[in-house]
């Protein structure tokens, strides 16, 4: 008997640490976390255990009567959680300040941050789409950018990030999802969102996997209708599924469902996957495990909304639009947080009234109330401390943001297609190059960033046989398609204008295709055989230009794969890789260990020289370990008030760069040596100048240009005749002659007065 108290003890006592292990929501010191829970629980009303339930949206740009409105939502309908939209951060973190002291409660903030805050927000940071990253081989940097994002939650009070997206984006034409999924195949895609859940859960903000079961192959968008997913249980269950196991095997914290018609999931015609019992409970909640915290997608959703019941035999019974029967059937199916009711105080009432019936029981209840006020704990609610908007902005804005941006567009942009020896362009000397542009938005950051490299001329013509004719003389021409990088719904498809345009010009040249958009605008193509090379570029951002046009000329290495296939010529994983050349790659100063703030300190001294008039123009830059990490102009090319402004790709003549470029390296290698220092002598270190007015003359002086040298010596003044100012017969000749002497110049150029 003693043996089996021990073994059923040991056996209780596995369970329960499994359980506990195996509870996302759980912290380590789960005694404590307990405790605060059945401490509120207790302490709670039944509205106001039901009110924990809800979370509602909230705009940081309503105006004071919406405000109000969710004040009096907090205080009387004890409102559990609230969910940002639009607005700005520092507006957001007042509000929050000022919703969070009116509640009881602390308040469990969520946000759709899919690719950072700037989803939601002006003022904030927007890191790449998934279906970018989907197209980067090292996962490490996309858990980076889970933890960043992460960072800019915490840093504005928000708990909980709807993200990331797990859909595996199998049909191009899917209106919702697409650059919002991480691509086709189910192992990237999970790894993918597996990276970005831990980077994000590591720094205190919790993630949330969605859109459950699945809504990466619709057509059609919940948000104003419910689509259907047709296929049978078995491709669900290998493939839409595929990324909840390893997630929530992993310590996943929240899912999402979705308001979808899965009908070999649920029988039921035309019934929402959100409603179901056997998706939400049977399948999410027992079949796979998951104990974290289950939302429903927004209950405001069409495809949610306009839900009508049907009978069996298909005729309409009722529609459950109104007084919360469409909250109430969503916990009933296993949710726990019901995501912006659209009636949060009917659809209370409508709780209360189940619970009193018995249709809600007690332990029902305390099952998801519980485990929102765990997540209230894990989050750090049980010390709720207001939101510093001291520099909020400056913070979701970082130098580490930009540093790892540009390292996403390095390792992102995918060369489709190459001719053999074509990319990256070498022997620049015979290449004749013109860029294209077509597409509706900018893309002067490609074409500036390609003239780095090469004279590359932008041709434009406004028909299509000008255009033609003005190619002839270039026998490389890269077109670039660019359309908007606002959000990842915009259009991204070539017009039948641009279709032909690309043919005709790909039927007679040399063409590089760049596209700044997803891969899917590829399937436009009938044919890619006179394309001899296809760039993905993703976004048109200025960062993803810039970074495609060093791709190009081999100044940074190619290292992205197709994340989707795009019809017959370009298949997922596909993507040449190549090493870069001996070129400069540009990026920003902390890259390369420097500081983008100390730096502006050269920005101060360039224009003190222009307005000493110790210079008319500066062209100046700064390189370090194959970086120009600082390019910038300076004034103008002379001093005259109407001259023109130094331009990047001014040349001057070699004179000019001399002592930047050939005696100052060796003068500094000198003084290191101490063989030199700034004030040695010009008669110390070229004697022949003892007992000259030079003499005395420091090497300080000469390099800080106030040695009082003349800074131009007009030598033909002294071959001019002294009386009629024109050139002298004793050196100036009519016709060639071989016997002039250059003994004659060496005369001139020593002769004292100069």
């Amino acid at each position: 008997m003693r043996q089996y108290f021990i073994f059923l003890t040991i056996s209780l006592y596995s369970f329960l640490c499994f359980s506990q292990d195996n509870n996302p929501l759980v912290k380590k010191d789960a005694n404590s976390q307990n405790k605060w829970v059945d401490s509120l629980y207790k302490k709670m009303t039944l509205e106001e255990k039901i009110g924990q339930l809800f979370m509602v949206q909230v705009f940081s740009n309503q105006d004071i009567k919406s405000k109000n409105k969710i004040i009096k939502l907090i205080k009387d309908q004890h409102i559990g959680g609230l969910i940002y939209s639009n607005g700005g951060p520092v507006r957001q973190a007042k509000l929050n300040n000022e919703l969070q002291a009116a509640s009881k409660v602390p308040l469990l903030v969520g946000m759709d941050a899919e690719w950072g805050l700037s989803m939601r927000l002006d003022s904030t940071y927007a890191f790449p789409w998934n279906m970018t990253l989907g197209a980067i081989k090292n996962n490490e940097l996309v858990e980076k950018v889970g933890r960043q994002v992460g960072e800019h939650c915490k840093r504005l009070g928000v708990h909980f990030n709807f993200a990331p997206v797990v859909d595996i984006n199998t049909n191009p034409k899917n209106p919702i999802i697409g650059n919002r999924s991480f691509g086709e195949n189910r192992e990237n895609v999970t790894e993918k969102a597996l990276a970005f859940m831990k980077g994000m859960q590591s720094v205190g903000v919790l993630a949330n996997a969605k859109h459950f079961p699945g809504h990466g192959d619709t057509d059609s968008d919940s948000h104003k209708t419910l689509p259907t997913i047709s296929f049978d249980k078995e491709r669900i269950d290998s493939v839409e599924l595929y990324p909840y196991r390893r997630l929530i095997k992993e310590g996943l914290s929240s899912v999402m469902v979705a308001h979808l018609n899965v009908p070999s999931l649920e029988t039921r015609r035309g019934f929402p996957s959100s409603l179901s019992k056997h998706i939400v409970t049977d399948i999410l909640k027992e079949q796979l495990g998951f104990k974290g915290l289950i939302f429903t997608d927004a209950l405001t959703m069409k495809g949610a909304a306009d839900f009508v019941e049907k009978s069996v035999d298909g005729n309409t019974s009722k529609k459950m639009i109104t007084g919360g029967e469409i909250d109430l059937a969503a916990f009933l199916a296993g949710n726990d947080v019901m995501l912006m009711s659209a009636t949060p105080k009917g659809a209370i009432a409508k709780f209360v009234d189940a619970y009193n019936n018995g249709d809600i029981s007690e332990e029902r209840l305390a099952h998801s109330v519980k485990k929102i006020l765990q997540a209230k704990y894990k989050v750090g609610l049980d010390h709720y401390k207001p939101i510093g908007t001291r520099n909020l902005v400056a913070d979701l804005n970082r130098i580490k943001d930009d540093v790892l941006y540009e390292e996403l567009f390095e390792n992102a942009i995918t060369i489709a297609k190459n001719k053999p020896g074509l990319l990256p362009l070498r022997q620049l000397e015979t290449k004749s190059i013109a860029y294209v542009k077509l597409g509706d938005d900018k893309g002067d950051a490609f074409f500036k960033e390609l003239q780095k490299y090469a004279r590359v001329h932008e041709v434009k013509a406004e028909k299509l046989d000008e255009l033609l004719e003005k190619l002839k003389p270039y026998n490389t021409i890269i077109v670039g398609l660019h359309r908007s990088n606002a959000n990842p719904w915009k259009s991204y498809k070539f017009t039948d204008k641009e279709l032909v345009w690309l043919y005709e010009i790909a039927r007679t040249n040399t063409v590089i295709l760049d596209v700044f958009v997803k891969p899917y605008v590829l399937l436009d193509l009938n044919s890619v055989t006179n394309i001899e090379s296809v760039i993905v570029s993703y976004q048109n951002s200025e960062i993803a230009q810039q970074k495609s046009a060093q791709i190009i000329f081999g100044a940074i290495p190619s290292k992205g794969t197709l994340p989707v296939s795009a019809g017959q010529y370009f298949e997922v994983g596909q993507g040449e890789q190549h090493s870069a050349i001996s070129r400069l790659s540009y990026t920003i100063p902390e890259r390369v260990g420097m500081s983008s703030s100390l730096l502006k300190v050269v920005d101060s001294i360039a224009n003190h020289a222009i307005s000493g008039g110790m210079t008319p123009g500066i062209q100046l830059l700064i390189a370090r370990k194959g970086k120009v990490i600082y390019n910038k102009n300076f004034g103008k090319h002379t001093y005259d008030k109407d001259a023109e402004k130094v331009k990047f790709n001014d040349i001057y003549d070699v004179a000019s760069l001399t002592k930047i470029l050939a005696t100052l390296p060796l003068l500094m290698e000198l003084e290191e040596q101490g063989i030199v220092t700034l004030d040695s002598k010009l008669s110390q270190l070229l004697p022949e100048y003892k007992n000259s007015n030079k003499e005395n003359i420091t090497l300080k002086q000469m390099l800080s240009h106030y040695a009082k040298l003349r800074p131009w010596i007009p030598f033909y003044y002294a071959t001019l005749d002294s009386v009629t100012k024109r050139p002298h017969p004793k050196f100036y000749r009519k016709t060639f002659d071989k016997k002039f002497s250059v003994k004659v110049a060496d005369e001139l150029y020593m002769r004292k007065d100069y």
